[in-house]
């Protein structure tokens, strides 16, 4: 094991301190390291707040030794890197102002986290080392006092490990490391990372169907919804659930109050129409998102969280002209959110709830809780909330923290209707914004989620010829991404207007795929190389990441 060397920063009684030592007149360290794993326990003397924790050993890297980047949040570009990438973060365009690099900094870690240096990476709460298909995995067992994150330079051997403390005021021990390690084959390390930690086990393991959001976005209605649903009869025998996204609300944050121009009927029909099909009632909330002119935001201004520096609400993000976020630490937010909740899945009906930017809660530490810490609670509060018989599927959310909550979880950014990268992207804006190669990467890397703790959520996948930028090759390509790597696998298409060819792809793509991926990664700048046995037949797929050239033709 390496040998770790501890540094602390913390302020008490006005003052900042820093230290290297185990124990000290205001504090002590329990550190303990193993081959096993590390743990590390505070004990303080004092009423402290923390401001930084990590503990820093020397590491000697192979030449080819690749280290796993698993990204702040579901949308954040997670792939493994070896020592001559750069993991770029917001461009210098984006921040050429304090209000555009405000903007672009949102929905990521970019403001307390380093980003732009060669052979620099950081990951949270779980990583590894791979050489060849050696593999050696670090993995948190508990993110509930902050974010556990695992970072490397290969320019100075160095291998850290952090608590992401930052605002967290105790004077009670608190465990500040409880990590496990592993050594062996891919599989076999997320087995048993996965396995020791006992975790709530999802209610479904397979999730097939449609989701409203890629054809329409919020431009959907009554009919539109009620159509799609009639046109999934073909497949009917292939699909489990069906989805309505973002749009039926009069504004985000107004939950309850349907656009009845759009929906005269409100919701219930529409779930009850799911129903008569056979299929699960899906819908999209972001339940800490408060539209800048919702009414919950006009009638609640101290509802909303404050930003730190200002004390103005804080904006969560700039989807529907500005989103402010919901305080759950407010008594009557969390009345608020329990009554929604009960009534979207108890009198409208609904059996799955899509529960997205969940990040805004905890985008910055407060109350004297650190973000990790903010992050976990709300998500043990959204499971309170819909109860364990229904089911969550987690959307912009970090990913520890929904470990154990939610059933299902998206483990990419949204993919877009052109395959092809879109001005933004190239200006690389930031790392969570919608692209299909980022999608495919996150699908592939993060693979190992899939089973065994919530099915991956990879997003959607296309097959129609309208409203889309793709060739026939880059669908497939994607579509069988997704059915390699996930477990939720939507369309957004009008299936009414497929032809009988694309029903049988929609129903192959729709199976619950039996296969197990034997390795997978980066060849070369922009190849990827994804093995897989497929009942005793090997199996390889190649593709082009830029182009979406690949052999998927060959293996469908």
């Amino acid at each position: 094991m390496y040998r770790f060397e501890p540094f602390i920063k913390y302020e008490y009684n006005g003052r900042i301190y820093e230290n290297s030592k185990l124990k000290c007149d205001n504090y002590s360290l329990e550190l303990s390291i193993n081959d096993d794993g590390i743990q590390c326990t505070l004990a303080p003397n004092v009423k402290m707040k923390l401001i930084e924790f990590s503990i820093s050993a020397i590491k000697k890297f192979d030449e080819n030794e690749l280290f796993f980047a698993n990204g702040y949040q579901s949308w954040t570009t997670s792939r493994e890197f070896g020592r001559d990438d750069t993991l770029e973060g917001i461009s210098k365009l984006a921040g050429l102002t304090e209000k555009t690099k405000a903007l672009s900094e949102i929905s990521g870690d970019y403001s307390f986290a380093q980003y732009g240096k060669k052979g620099v990476f950081h990951s949270y709460t779980y990583t590894y080392f791979r050489v060849g298909e050696k593999v050696e995995l670090f993995g948190s067992c508990d993110e509930r006092y902050g974010y556990t994150v695992f970072s490397v330079s290969y320019e100075t051997n160095r291998f850290t490990i952090a608590k992401d403390v930052d605002g967290l005021e105790t004077d009670d021990e608190i465990i500040l490391l409880d990590i496990t390690c592993f050594n062996g084959g891919y599989n076999e390390v997320f087995d048993k990372y996965f396995g020791s930690m006992n975790l709530r086990k999802p209610k479904v393991d397979h999730l097939s169907g449609y989701t409203s959001w890629y054809n329409y976005f919020q431009k959907i209605n009554e009919e539109i919804i009620l159509r799609d649903l009639d046109g999934l009869d073909r497949a009917k025998n292939s699909v489990s659930i069906f989805q309505v996204d973002d749009g039926y609300e009069s504004k985000v944050g107004d939950w309850l109050v349907p656009d009845y121009r759009k929906f005269p009927n409100g919701m219930k029909p529409i779930a009850d129409a799911i129903h008569a099909k056979g299929y699960l009632a899906g819908i999209w909330i972001a339940p800490f998102s408060a539209q800048r002119s919702s009414v919950i935001a006009k009638d609640h201004p101290d509802w909303l969280i404050k930003d730190n520096a200002t004390g103005k609400p804080l904006l969560g993000c700039v989807g529907w002209g500005g989103a402010y976020t919901l305080d759950i630490y407010n008594g009557e937010v969390r009345e608020y959110i329990r009554n929604f909740f009960n009534v979207i899945i108890n009198d409208w009906g609904f059996d799955m709830v899509k529960l997205d930017f969940l990040y805004s809660e905890a985008m910055q530490p407060r109350n004297g809780k650190s973000r990790g810490q903010i992050m976990c609670e709300a998500m043990d509060f959204l499971r309170e909330c819909v109860g364990e018989e229904k089911l969550i599927l987690g959307c912009g959310v970090p990913l520890g923290p929904s470990f154990g909550v939610v059933d299902a979880c998206r483990i990419s950014c949204d993919v877009d209707l052109k395959y092809s990268p879109k001005y933004y992207n190239k200006m690389g804006i930031n790392l969570e914004l919608p692209s299909a190669q980022n999608a495919i990467t996150n699908s592939v890397f993060r693979r190992h989620l899939n089973g065994r703790v919530f099915c991956n959520d990879p997003d959607v996948f296309f097959l129609r010829e309208k409203n889309l930028t793709f060739t026939k090759e880059q669908k497939l390509l994607l579509a069988k991404i997704n059915n390699l790597c996930g477990d939720v696998l939507f369309v957004s298409d009008n299936a009414g207007d497929y032809s009988d060819e694309d029903i049988e792809l929609l129903k192959k793509f729709f199976k619950k795929n039996e296969c197990l991926i034997t390795s997978a990664g980066f060849i070369s700048e922009n190849e990827i190389q994804v093995c897989y046995t497929e009942g005793e037949k090997k199996k390889t797929l190649e593709f082009n990441l830029a182009t979406g050239k690949s052999n998927v033709e060959k293996l469908i």
